[in-house]
């Protein structure tokens, strides 16, 4: 069995002012498709201001959705190779 080394580079990208963080993901994969995902956190009046904190959750729920898109796009393929319809589990 032959193993071969693949790997992804992910690239996030953030927005911020006082009270939003913005979070911008991106997935190259080895077959040229980008996939693309973003996700949002806001920070409460009453919260201490901690940047690192919103690109965390912000960051995160991204991450969340890029892996939700990726799974839809797998089994997406998956229909098309085998004619029939594959139910992602989406845990």
């Amino acid at each position: 069995m032959m193993h071969t080394a693949v790997g992804w580079h992910v690239e996030l990208e953030f927005r911020e002012d006082d009270q939003h963080t913005r979070a911008a993901a991106l997935v190259r994969l080895p077959d040229g498709t980008e996939v693309r995902a973003h996700g949002r956190a806001s920070r409460h009046d009453s919260d201490a201001n901690q940047p690192r904190v919103g690109e965390e959750i912000a960051g995160a729920r991204a991450l969340n959705e890029l892996a939700m898109r990726l799974l839809d796009k797998a089994h997406g393929e998956i229909d098309q190779a085998s004619g029939r319809v594959s139910h992602p589990i989406h845990v």
